[in-house]
């Protein structure tokens, strides 16, 4: 458990180094919306989310469109929270998430513009692991 001391001090830190507030910045964003997209998979809310997954996906795992999508909104989840309680390993995991998501979409033959936001956005992510010591973040 962090004392107020170490908080206050961190906090300080924090203020101090402009890439420690990058650090943070991108920290609670590739903690936050993996989580809330994850949720998503489930709610359809922001999409359909069926409509950016290559068929063949489904015909090598054997599973419905929705029982993998399901899936992919556990691991998105898990990999949210990661990045919120350990930004070095976790962001390592969204930004191959990412790639693995951006791969998916060109093997659609549709939705390159998505493809090539997630491949920045995996950069970003990348970016939070150079930055983090997990200390910083």
């Amino acid at each position: 458990m962090e004392t107020t001391a170490t908080y206050s001090n961190r906090k300080a830190a924090v203020a101090a180094d402009p890439a420690a507030r990058v650090a943070l910045i991108l920290k609670y964003t590739y903690g936050l919306v993996p989580i809330v997209a994850g949720a998503d998979k489930f709610l359809n809310v922001l999409t359909d989310w069926k409509q950016y997954l290559a068929p063949v996906i489904t015909d090598v795992t054997g599973l419905s469109p929705a029982t993998f999508m399901g899936v992919v909104g556990v691991i998105e989840i898990i990999a949210g929270v990661v990045v919120l309680i350990k930004p070095k390993v976790g962001s390592l995991v969204v930004a191959a998430w990412l790639v693995a998501i951006a791969l998916n979409l060109l093997i659609t033959g549709n939705y390159f513009d998505v493809a090539v936001r997630d491949i920045v956005m995996a950069i970003g992510a990348f970016s939070l692991w150079m930055l983090s010591d997990d200390n910083r973040a």
